[in-house]
């Protein structure tokens, strides 16, 4: 055990480079530890803090996200899955591209179903502000069913095994999920990319969807860009196929 001032910029460097093989647990490890220390400096336990000048390792960008074909593998195995409370979360995530998190902390009284909104409390965001979501008729849908279903005194729209609080981790339901869908290397976190890959590719805009998913940063939306290739690379043909029948008619 150590003493927070006798803890040097060496020792933490040497702890970064210790977990470095996964360069996303170092970096997370190492802002905690940031964090930790600037907490110390402003408690008067210590003058500096020896986190900073501990260069970050690179991380690849994720962009996992399903095919039609492995969409509809991953429903089937929701459909039949005996956890229906779990199911329901993951197609509520699929179908409004939120945060897990949002979808399992998300109360009864958050969603307006006569005017079909999400009114997501800042508090539940990761931008720390209201944001206020449309529901797909799919969307609605499931939630109305299950408000039909729902205990009347349930807060919680998925609530877990101790009264009056929500399912708090899906890990083993996830796992099982993914395993009988045939799905590798897919977290639920990805569905979210899922949701928004599938926006793009179907030509909505960027802003748009950066819009449904909660972005404020338009950088964040742009790694979609990619997609938005294929609708105007199909709309750029329809000039090339209506030429191309004139010149076989001459």
């Amino acid at each position: 055990m150590r003493k927070v001032k006798e803890v040097n910029h060496s020792d933490i460097q040497a702890l970064h480079n210790r977990i470095g093989r996964t360069p996303y647990r170092a970096n997370r490890t190492l802002a905690l530890l940031s964090k930790m220390f600037e907490l110390s400096i402003r408690w008067g336990w210590r003058t500096d803090n020896p986190a900073k000048g501990v260069d970050r390792f690179p991380e690849e960008k994720r962009h996992r996200w399903l095919s039609e074909d492995a969409l509809a593998r991953l429903t089937k195995a929701l459909d039949e899955h005996p956890n229906k409370t779990a199911a329901n979360a993951i197609r509520l995530q699929l179908l409004t591209g939120a945060r897990i998190g949002e979808i399992l902390t998300a109360k009864w009284g958050d969603f307006d179903l006569e005017r079909g909104v999400w009114i997501k409390p800042s508090h539940h965001t990761k931008q720390k502000r209201t944001e206020h979501l449309p529901l797909s008729t799919a969307a609605w849908a499931l939630l109305s069913t299950m408000s039909e279903e729902a205990e009347a005194d349930a807060p919680f729209i998925f609530p877990g095994r101790v009264t009056g609080q929500p399912i708090k981790d899906l890990k083993r339901f996830w796992k099982s999920v993914t395993t009988t869908a045939g799905l590798n290397d897919y977290r639920i976190h990805d569905n979210r990319h899922t949701h928004a890959s599938h926006l793009v590719s179907s030509g909505l805009s960027l802003p748009i969807v950066g819009k449904l998913l909660g972005h404020t940063n338009p950088m964040t939306t742009q790694r979609y860009a990619h997609l938005a290739d294929d609708p105007l690379r199909e709309a750029a043909e329809v000039m090339a196929q209506k030429l191309s029948r004139t010149l076989k008619s001459e």
